[in-house]
This record gives structure tokens, sequence and C-alpha cells, in this order.
């Protein structure tokens, strides 16, 4: 006979020099909850992520055997279902995550499966894995970052009315660009869009090839100036905030091509609950705040700016793919989930891929929730409150910061207690 497919599981937590430092990290504080993992908190060290997930980087485990959870799906296919084991093999398709985030992480973006598998085979100690890193994330506090490209009349804006940025990318560079998209930003014809982009491409070029000499220099001018003009600063789509932005950066990584980055993507905030997908091939950075994150099962990272990493220009310059769109473009909009018992406690995040969805689960006061079982693996975290899980005949108590795993086609109920319940469950469902 099976076991019950429901295991709390032991996750690790990272240690990055951009994350949260002692307890004022939640991925280290839902490390810590789990009392057998003897996970302690160092007071002075920055704690980044939970991993949650069979990747072997920081691989979860079975709290009560000490097998990983790559071990126990191996042995029980069950576990996975037979189209996703057939679809991804004997793992799970996605990573799932806690992120708490000090200062910015670096200017990057993720490859599509194709190019995943040319570059790992070519530099596989600096991209480990073959596949796509396709992400979403939701804020779990007060959230900002850069994810995409801005839309092409504020680029423009800013190198009319920027200088440092002008002399950065070249004069003749700035003015062919403020040129070419003069009549065409907003144009929704598909050839006038690939010469828009094809501009924005040859512009991105142009200021990530700058002399790190000159990076310096103009950098040092431009947080100079944002601090004294404040909400003069930057014309019609700069401002205080814009100013006040980098100013912060440039005190976190003095002198770094990422200051000028700022000018080209979009800058985002997100308030608890909100989300965006980042597709492959996206640039983005996260800048502050504690969020909740799922991905494609991989750690490739392209980076290319405030990061004292392994940066590949080259490639990311090659591989974006130059889409310019305001922010709301990538914002998600959760939808209340089919499985559940139809009290509408419970949203789905279902981004346009096959490897992962998440749910949210709000639950108050004694409130009870019953879902249906998922055709697919499922892990889950308690981000507030308590209560428990039952799956089957087997109960689980719930606090802050414990994970669960649970198998294919089990039928979960969830129930809250004093305090409420707030649970976060990624999963993969073939469609």
């Amino acid at each position: 006979m099976l076991p019950v497919p429901l295991f709390q599981l032991q996750c690790g937590a990272n240690s990055y020099d951009w994350g949260k430092i002692g307890h004022d990290s939640a991925a280290a504080r839902f490390a810590a909850a789990t009392e057998s993992s003897g996970f302690q908190i160092e007071p002075n060290k920055p704690y980044a992520e939970l991993w949650m997930g069979t990747h072997p980087s920081n691989p979860s485990k079975d709290v009560a055997t000490g097998r990983t959870l790559l071990e126990l799906v191996e042995t029980n296919q069950a576990l996975l279902s037979a189209p996703v084991t057939e679809r991804y093999g004997q793992k799970l398709p996605f990573l799932f995550k806690v992120l708490s985030i000090q200062k910015a992480l670096s200017i990057q973006a993720h490859p599509d499966k194709k190019l995943a598998e040319r570059l790992h085979a070519e530099d596989p100690k600096n991209y480990p894995d073959d596949n796509h890193k396709p992400e979403m994330t939701i804020a779990v506090t007060p959230f900002d970052g850069f994810c995409g490209f801005r839309p092409l009349e504020q680029i423009s804006s800013f190198l009319q009315s920027i200088p440092e940025l002008r002399e950065l990318v070249g004069e003749s560079s700035a003015a062919s660009f403020v040129s070419a998209v003069a009549s065409t930003a907003t144009s929704t014809d598909e050839a006038t869009i690939s010469q828009n982009k094809t501009a924005l491409k040859a512009l991105f070029n142009a200021l990530m090839t700058s002399s790190q000499e000159r990076v310096a220099e103009l950098s040092n001018k431009l947080a100079a100036r944002a601090e004294s003009e404040g909400k003069n600063f930057g014309g019609e789509f700069g401002g205080q905030v814009l100013a006040d932005l980098l100013v912060r950066l440039n005190g976190q990584f003095p002198e770094d091509i990422g200051l000028f980055c700022a000018l080209f993507l979009n800058y985002i905030t997100l308030q608890p609950g909100e989300a965006i997908f980042l597709r492959a091939n996206d640039p983005h950075a996260y800048l502050s705040g504690d969020i909740i994150e799922c991905m494609a099962a991989s750690d490739n990272v392209v980076r290319a700016g405030f990061t004292p990493k392994f940066k590949d220009v080259k490639n990311l310059v090659e591989m974006l793919t130059y889409s310019y769109a305001p922010i709301e473009a990538q914002k998600m909009k959760p939808e209340v989930w089919e499985k559940g018992d139809g009290q509408g406690t419970s949203i789905v995040y279902d981004p346009p891929i096959d490897e992962f969805s998440v749910v949210k689960t709000e639950l108050k006061k004694d409130g009870k929730e019953t879902f249906q079982g998922v055709e697919g693996p499922s892990i889950m975290i308690v981000t507030e409150g308590e209560g428990e899980i039952k799956v089957g005949p087997k109960r689980e108590s719930l606090k802050k910061g414990l994970v669960f795993f649970v198998g294919a086609t089990a039928k979960v109920e969830l129930s809250a207690g004093q305090e409420g319940l707030t649970v976060f469950r990624a999963f993969c469902e073939i469609k």
C-alpha cells in the first residue's frame, strides 16, 4: 500500500549578498520554522532565497525520513502523475521560492530552451541547466523592481533630457534612435514594431558595451544630477520617484552600468497579492521586498549589471526580445480557483505555460476549504497564520513557514485556526 501523498519538507535558505539580514529575512524565518531542520539564523548574515523543489542545487527533504524529494518522486512516479512524468521526466518541472530582497539583484534575463541548451553545452559552470526559466513573481510585502523595456517615447524623452545618458550611448546613437521612433513609438504595425525593436537593440548595445571608465564617470554625474534636481529630474517621464531610485541604486552599486539600465527598463511597484510574469528573454531586476517566486526548474541567469558575479553582456544583448510596453501589460490577473469548493477564498495565478501555476488561499479565523485533486504534484508554504491540512487519513498542523508536498490527484482539506491562514501552493497540471 502506497503512503499517503502528503510530506512535510525541510527546505534550505541560500545566503546571497542581496538578501535581508538575519531575522528580517522571511526566507530565513521560514527555513527555521521546521524545528527538526536544525537551521539557525545568524543575526548578521544575509538570507536571500528559500528553495522548494527537486533542483539539485538545494533539494528539499522529507522531514520524516531525511530522503530528498527527488528520491521520493523517482521511486514513486504516481506522486507526479503519468502526464507530468512523460513530459518532464522524474522530477518536479518547477522550482518554488521565497525571496527576501534588501538590495538590487542583477540586471538579468533567463534564456529560452534553445539558448539554454547551447549555453549549458558551452559553459556548464555559469549555466548549470539546459532548461528555460520563465518565472512568476507574487508580492508578499510591498515590492519594487524592473520588468521589460519602457515604452519607446519614455526612452526617447530621457535621451533628450538627461545629458549623461546621451553622452554614454553617444550623441549619434541617441539622435538616430530619437529620429527613428519619433513618429512610430506607438505604432501597432508589425513591420514598424520590428524596425523599432531593431533600433532599441542598437541603442541598448551601445549602452551595455560602454567602457567601464565612462560608466564610472557618468554614473557619478547622473546620480548627482538626480539628487540635485529631485522632482524636476528626467523631464516628462522623470520626477522625484525616479530621482530617489537612482540615488538609492548608486549607493548600493556605485559606478555601475545598471544605473543607466533604470532609464531603459520599466520600474514597477507591487502591493501584496499583485503579480507579474516574466517570459524567457525578458530583462528584469528585483530591487526590494519579499516575494513568492515560481519558475521552470532551472538556475540559468544571464547577468549584465548590479552584480559581482559573472557578466555576459554579449549574450544578454543578443537574447532579449526587445518588446516594449507599459508595465501594466505584464501584470497578472488572478481568478477564483475552480478546484476549490466555491467559497472564493482561493485565487490562481495561471501563466501561459504548462510547468506551473500558483494558488493563494486566504482563510479567516476557523475558515475551511476543500480542494479537488490536481493531476500533478504540488508544494505549499504557509506565509501567515496557523491551522491544519488533511489528505486522506493524514493530518498535519500548519504554522508560518512550514512547507508540504502533495502528490498528484490527492484531495486536500485546509482549515484555519484563531489567526486565520494564508497558503501559497505551486502545482503542475498538464493542460
